[in-house]
């Protein structure tokens, strides 16, 4: 007869002394710890909730405008800098470290329709309703006495929108005509049309920097090639397009601000239909800006609320809002890609964190444990969940009958129909009227 008995050395588990260190016995197997799961799900759960209460993005505020901010521009290599313009025709240079005002100037008589800095960062270019178009030194030149610009352009037409070529003393306007302008002369070089009334926002390609695209007003999205004579295409949407925003890291893709309340991201070889559609904003989207790795990108919304999307999902993964903000007129994502610059109609310049995470050992962890336990419906629940003010919570339940009851009356005329009489439409599809080349 066998007898099997447990049996324990004193010295693997006995000390000489209590200064001694010795190895705690442990046995990774997993099937002899049946309540590791468990554990992990907790844990999971406790860190999903943990970071929504620990989650405090809004970093401080940038005080000084007498009125709305119309404008935000970035400086191209130090992070510290940032310009702003005013619907009063103010332009402002701030320190974001220190949170103070470096200069502040009347630069045009009516609103500032755009402000770009150049290449190099040495000046920046501001565009106003007094149809001029204004070069001004970034250092302060006279310690006396009133800003004076270096350069002034009049045009014979209103300038909506500025975007200026990343590495070439060139830049576009956008207006009545698309206008495309040198540095060192007075007159545009280039003049683009087709057969609009008025162009709303135009943006440079920051890969292939040939490429230029502008927001019309007959609501569609032109493209332009600065080697053309003419523009090269055209997408025709059901509602109008505020502002757009290039991808950083794909030459061929852009993201529209739609007035639909939604953004499309397209992909300039195939127009037709977009790549994909960003839906939770409740109000018109008004602007959008793009992440510097180009995975993610932020939009600021007429419903006083600022959402970051990734590119790939159709769905927000964060909200911002505040009590005191109103509604967003600008938005930036700094170059470090760690904070986000909104700029809204209350006067106010606000600095979030684009992500807002507790202790990198900790975070690690955690984000294993949500990855892991990601499809379980309470930790679901829990991570998609974000608190958002009463008019935006109202009016998503009232959209959301709205796109049920639209769904179920094609549904139900499909039904009734002689098959094929009711063709299926995607949401992608939906909202784009043509493509014109």
């Amino acid at each position: 007869m066998k007898v099997k008995i447990l049996t324990r050395n004193p010295d693997e588990y006995l000390r000489e002394t209590k200064r001694d260190i010795y190895k705690v016995p442990r046995n990774y197997d997993p099937a002899l710890h049946p309540f590791e799961a468990a554990r992990e799900y907790t844990r999971a759960l406790n860190s999903v909730k943990l970071e929504r209460v620990f989650a405090k993005p809004f970093v401080g505020c940038l005080e000084g405008h007498k009125d709305g901010v119309s404008c935000l521009c970035k400086h191209p290599s130090q992070l510290s800098m940032l310009l702003s313009g005013s619907f009063d025709g103010e332009v402002s240079l701030w320190n974001v470290t220190h949170r103070t005002r470096i200069r502040g100037f009347l630069a045009h008589d009516g609103i500032i329709r755009g402000i770009v800095f150049n290449e190099n960062g040495d000046h920046f270019i501001t565009v106003g309703d007094d149809k001029t178009i204004k070069t001004w030194k970034t250092e302060k030149i006279s310690f006396n006495g009133e800003e004076e610009p270096i350069n002034t352009i009049i045009s014979k037409t209103i300038i909506t929108g500025i975007s200026h070529h990343r590495s070439q003393p060139m830049f576009a306007t956008c207006g009545d005509v698309c206008h495309l302008w040198e540095e060192t002369r007075n007159e545009p070089i280039n003049t683009f049309k087709w057969g609009v009334d008025s162009l709303y926002d135009i943006k440079y390609n920051p890969v292939e920097t040939n490429l230029f695209a502008a927001c019309a007003s007959d609501r569609s999205i032109i493209l332009y090639d600065t080697r053309e004579a003419g523009p090269l295409r055209k997408v025709i949407m059901r509602l109008k397009t505020n502002k757009l925003s290039w991808n950083p890291m794909e030459a061929v893709t852009f993201t529209c601000a739609n007035e639909d309340y939604n953004l499309y991201t397209y992909d300039i070889r195939k127009l037709g239909t977009p790549v994909n559609v960003h839906m939770d904003h409740v109000e018109a989207v008004i602007d959008v800006d793009y992440s510097p790795t180009g995975k993610e990108f932020v939009s600021g919304s007429y419903d006083k609320s600022i959402r970051i999307f990734e590119v790939q999902k159709g769905r927000s993964r964060e909200v911002y809002h505040t009590k005191r903000m109103q509604r967003l007129t600008c938005i930036g994502w700094s170059l470090d890609n760690k904070y986000i610059i909104s700029g809204s109609d209350e006067m106010n310049i606000r600095i979030w964190k684009a992500r807002a995470p507790r202790e990198k050992a900790s975070l690690y962890y955690s984000d294993a444990l949500k990855q892991k336990f990601a499809a379980h419906p309470e930790v679901k629940r829990i991570a998609r969940h974000r608190q958002v003010p009463k008019h935006i919570y109202n009016a998503k339940a009232e959209l959301r009958i709205i796109r049920e009851k639209n769904k179920r009356k094609e549904a139900n005329r499909r039904i009734h129909s002689k098959k094929g009489a009711v063709p299926f439409i995607s949401e992608r599809e939906r909202n784009v009227v043509r493509e014109e080349v």
